[in-house]
């Protein structure tokens, strides 16, 4: 079997990283021809978030739209069609619909209530050439549809029944916990994510401010996007790096998830949870959507909601290392037992090729 995969992003896209190309290489074990085609490439995916450069976007989008069109001829040669999120960002489904016409199997894919509308605010010139309302057309021309959680499953189902989740998942041969000694009275409290959800951390700025007033020794660092408070003088901002980014939570002594809750966030697959979790990580995270599934209170991590919960959740795990250890110890458990590459590649086996083969 011939498979291609029309993804949205080059690899420094966590999205198609997580849910397509880190499956391939157990897919190709097993004797399935694999093609992984983005429609970004990498020098426009770097300047996607950055304000203004209108001219040098549009001028890389037009390559890129090209480069999709010429994908639309690539498919005729492949058995299925694995479609992540969408073929093409602006417009309807077009390319989904061409596709389904000339009688291919599609295999669609998501991990965002990307039905909603929602679009970065450096690119919301663009949100009125978006169409979130094709992608219930999308699921419906489906063979079938792969969700990351019950949430998206529940929109998905009520278009196409051969609906199934698999939840994001963790190579947990490469993010695992540090080997190396911790030294120094520093506490780390750690976040990684884009610019497009820093806004979560503003959220929750006054605990930050009302933990370093309370020790001395705790720093903030964020990891791929820059936070900045007149009130915090101890945050660290690192750019990120797909190469780095084991080591940068590595250095977490407690990973923090904050989100607000509402019916986007609520489509979110807590992968963040899951990476610090699989590092041997503590976690506190929101209560909203799948992290509270991922995050048994109190057992593997907190669920913190209110500005005093938070703190105090927090203050907790860094008053007590041992805390700290058994916590990261028994997440990172959970994760190799239920999210973890090695236990998901199968699933992803059977549903992505075994059910296109019935």
């Amino acid at each position: 079997m011939k498979i291609l995969f029309l993804v949205p992003y080059p690899t420094e896209g966590a999205s198609n990283r997580i849910r397509v190309e880190q499956f391939i290489p157990y897919l190709e074990s097993r004797g399935i021809s694999c093609k992984v085609r983005p429609f970004m490439n990498t020098p426009f995916y770097r300047i996607l978030y950055s304000p203004g450069k209108i001219f040098e976007k549009g001028f890389w989008f037009v390559i890129c739209t090209l480069n999709r069109l010429l994908d639309m001829i690539r498919a005729f040669y492949y058995d299925v069609v694995f479609i992540h999120r969408e073929a093409y960002p602006l417009g309807g489904p077009f390319i989904e619909t061409v596709l389904s016409w000339t009688g291919k199997t599609i295999v669609f894919d998501f991990d965002d209530a990307i039905f909603l509308p929602n679009t970065s605010r450096q690119n919301i010139r663009i949100e009125k050439f978006k169409r979130p309302s094709k992608i219930a057309k999308i699921i419906n021309m489906s063979r079938l549809v792969i969700v990351g959680n019950s949430y998206l499953g529940e929109y998905a189902e009520r278009f196409n029944k051969n609906t199934f989740v698999i939840p994001s998942s963790v190579d947990t041969d490469t993010y695992k916990p540090s080997t190396e000694s911790r030294h120094g009275a520093e506490i780390v409290i750690g976040w990684i994510g884009s610019n497009t959800t820093k806004a979560f951390l503003y959220d929750i700025e006054d605990v930050f401010v009302a933990l370093a007033r309370r020790y001395n020794n705790v720093v903030f660092k964020i990891v791929g996007a820059t936070f900045y408070s007149d009130r915090l003088k101890n945050v660290v901002n690192v750019k990120w790096s797909l190469a780095n980014e084991p080591r940068d939570i590595q250095s977490f002594d407690i990973g923090i998830m904050p989100m607000p809750d509402n019916e986007w966030t609520k489509g979110k697959c807590g992968y963040k949870a899951l990476l610090y979790m699989a590092c041997g990580i503590p976690v506190v995270v929101s209560p909203v959507g799948v992290n509270t599934e991922i995050v048994e209170e109190g057992v593997s991590g907190y669920l913190a909601d209110e500005k005093d919960e938070w703190i105090r959740k927090i203050a907790i795990l860094i008053d007590d290392p041992d805390k700290r250890k058994a916590m990261g110890r028994i997440g990172r458990e959970k994760v190799m037992r239920k999210y973890s590459l090695a236990v998901l590649a199968p699933e992803y086996y059977i549903n992505v090729v075994e059910r296109c083969r019935v």
